[in-house]
């Protein structure tokens, strides 16, 4: 892995520094551009942030370039969240720390948006045989010259007035068995993994407890992503429910995986936000810990 520099509060050691590893800007399916993103993780006293946009890494230099430009006191970590099939269930893996420009990593994602593209035409398609005309240019029109996502689709159809929120969306059109839905034909774990691993970064399981998959699938889940060389699992997002967090915990070390957090922050909303309640449980071996501050580079030399 790449060597990570962090420069932290003074006096702040990497323990006190508030981490979000998991955020979307308008490089996928989030509402905010990467300068507006960042800017509002320094409001809400980030210290550390990783942009992990779906298959993409076309945020990073912008949101970085912001940082510097005004000196914001924000470290940004480049990251990105694959899309993979596993039995049949979509699971997404976070790179994190790796190099956006290696050439595994560029020819892999383009392959990614090629698959992300046909499946949003699919898509479009069978919305349009369920006379809902206009998803493809609606779609487009919200993902600005992003890969398009289910998220365009879903804030379509909000628009349009076929539904009242996301969760109506994918209950009645994107979800599983529903008109617009189609099986995605995303990469394996293993592939994500080994691209991640190749450029540089380490792989980590993204919000683990959202799959629908019962205690013994996704200890399976886990047990193979660890088997296959993953590195970490996700253990702490701003909304969980009761018990969760500990759950999750309890795999991480059962499966020997590190621990990461990240709010999965897409818009400004009443329950999701950046940093909020982002704490690992004690005896968890956080994903960060090795990433060495500039502090420590100084005393070193």
């Amino acid at each position: 892995m790449s060597r990570h520099l962090i420069t932290t509060r003074t006096g702040a050691s990497l323990g006190e520094l508030l981490y979000d590893l998991h955020s979307h800007t308008t490089a996928s399916d989030g509402l905010l551009s990467p300068e507006k993103l960042v800017e509002r993780a320094v409001a809400q006293e980030v210290d550390v942030l990783a942009i992990t946009d779906h298959d993409s890494v076309s945020g990073l230099a912008a949101a970085r370039e912001a940082i510097d430009r005004q000196g914001l006191a924000l470290h940004l970590v480049n990251g990105v969240e694959i899309s993979t099939v596993w039995e049949n269930h979509e699971i997404h893996i976070v790179g994190l720390n790796m190099d956006p420009e290696h050439p595994a990593l560029t020819t892999f994602l383009a392959q990614q948006g090629e698959r992300r593209t046909e499946r949003a035409r699919l898509i479009a398609e069978r919305l349009e045989k369920a006379r809902i005309p206009g998803a493809w240019e609606g779609a487009q029109r919200h993902a600005s010259g992003a890969a398009i996502t289910r998220g365009h689709f879903a804030r379509f159809l909000v628009e349009c007035g076929r539904a009242n929120s996301f969760a109506d969306v994918f209950k009645h059109y994107l979800a599983r068995g529903k008109t617009g839905y189609v099986p995605p034909q995303w990469c394996t774990i293993e592939q994500a993994i080994d691209v991640i691993h190749h450029s540089g970064g380490v792989a980590v399981v993204a919000h683990p407890g959202r799959y629908r998959l019962s205690a013994k699938w996704l200890k399976r889940l886990l047990g193979q992503f660890a088997q296959w060389g993953g590195d970490a699992m996700e253990v702490a997002q701003c909304q969980q429910a009761p018990n969760e967090r500990n759950q999750l915990a309890q795999y991480a070390r059962q499966f020997g995986l590190q621990a990461s957090q990240g709010s999965d922050f897409h818009q400004p909303c009443a329950w999701i936000e950046l940093g909020r309640r982002l704490r690992l449980p004690e005896n968890v071996v956080p994903v960060w810990q090795g990433w060495e501050t500039a502090e420590q580079e100084e005393r070193a030399v």
